[in-house]
């Protein structure tokens, strides 16, 4: 079971910022506009940093414009990357023919190249990168550059430009289908908690309705065997224990609008069975349920969030760890908590177990907390809504 997704540390924050934004759709950034026109005037200062050192080639009146429109081409690369980028070899065909500093518009040309090659497919990328630096040698060879190591130069810049594109296009289409993997596996593990769930509502409904049958047939059986002697007292207590089990059935069949059968049967699981999942995790245990009717589908939601917690603190906290199952009444509710004092790494991500639990706290009108404990380790809090002690409860339960 995995655990929840925390904050993250201060170390690992930049790492996970690069790490989103390389596998961030361009297309889909919260400020498009403000992030490109920040990026156009980078690329831009780049770019003209680069001219102006070029002693030799540095640009004239109209190199410099033209240096600047291709840098204001990139603030639309998101929505129009081809665009962009015919705008941007617009601007840079010219400037190369004038014979400017080469390397100067580089930076412009590899952020456009860049921008194709992510948000399209490999195919597109190749054709327009084999264009593109077709263009740019053809360029270089009119101004009599033909030395093979410029050549060379600014082919391997534009490559790599796409290359790079190409495999983050590859990568956030590798996320993309992880995430909706995980997805349906946590819509799967969902699905059979809410069929377990159903379950134990299925048996705990069958055992109302039988407890029911029993007592209706006292309640008769009071007033057809001895009518001249009828005993008011004992048919208002059979009475009132039918009320009892028909508000609790109701109850419970409210939790769930569809109550779907699952092929494993057994009986539904209750609070006396954590002394033996603690016994098994050695976990230290305290249950204080006195005086207090906790319903069966609480006892049983209990029950399944306990096993859940201890199978995750087994498993994450480490040998040495010590686990902590306390288990009480706090005015209308149950009060579950487990907590243990490991010091493994948290696991990222959200974890399917503690899905299913927070679901099993739902299912009874619950809540459950899973995180961090302050002190250290890790501690799931649920709190189970319990029933008003009823008022007549005089009749023991019993079934047939």
């Amino acid at each position: 079971m995995n655990r929840p997704t925390g904050e993250p540390s201060p170390d690992a924050r930049p790492g996970k910022r690069l790490t989103h934004l390389l596998h961030r759709d361009p297309r889909t950034a919260a400020h498009p506009l403000r992030t490109d026109t920040a990026l156009a005037a980078g690329a831009g200062l780049l770019g003209a940093a680069i001219a102006y050192a070029d002693t030799t080639l540095r640009p004239d009146t109209t190199g410099w414009a033209l240096l600047t429109a291709s840098a204001l081409a990139l603030i639309g690369r998101r929505a129009h990357p081809m665009a962009t980028l015919a705008l941007a070899v617009l601007c840079i065909a010219p400037y190369q023919l004038l014979n400017n500093a080469h390397m100067g518009t580089m930076p412009m040309a590899m952020t456009a190249l860049y921008t194709v090659a992510v948000t399209g497919t490999v195919r597109r990328t190749a054709t327009v990168g084999a264009c593109v630096v077709a263009i740019a040698i053809a360029g270089m060879s009119f101004n009599g550059v033909h030395r093979v190591f410029d050549v060379f130069r600014t082919s391997g810049w534009l490559v790599a430009a796409l290359v790079l594109g190409v495999a983050v296009h590859n990568s956030r289409i590798h996320v993309a289908e992880q995430r909706a993997a995980a997805a349906r596996e946590s819509e799967r593990r969902l699905t059979e908690e809410r069929l377990r769930i159903a379950r134990d509502l299925h048996d705990l409904l069958a055992h109302s309705i039988t407890l029911i049958g029993v007592r209706t047939s006292v309640a008769a059986h009071v007033l057809t065997a001895t009518p001249d002697r009828l005993d008011r007292a004992g048919l208002a207590a059979a009475l009132d224990s039918i009320a009892d089990t028909c508000r609790e059935a109701r109850a419970e069949l409210r939790t769930t609008l569809t109550v779907l059968r699952a092929d494993e049967h057994g009986p539904l699981p209750d609070l006396t069975g954590l002394p033996d999942l603690a016994r098994s995790a050695g976990a230290d245990l305290a249950v204080d349920t006195t005086g207090t009717r906790v319903p069966p589908a609480v006892g049983a939601a209990a029950y399944r969030i306990v096993q859940e917690s201890l199978t995750n603190a087994v498993r994450h906290a480490g040998p040495d760890a010590t686990i902590r199952v306390r288990v009480e009444t706090g005015g209308p509710a149950l009060r579950v908590t487990v907590t243990d004092d490991g010091h493994g790494p948290a696991a990222t991500g959200t974890g399917f177990g503690i899905l299913g639990m927070r679901e099993r706290a739902r299912s009874v009108g619950g809540t459950l907390d899973a995180g961090p404990h302050p002190d250290g380790g890790f501690q799931v809090t649920a709190h189970l809504p319990l029933p008003p002690s009823p008022a007549h409860d005089t009749t023991p339960e019993t079934t047939a």
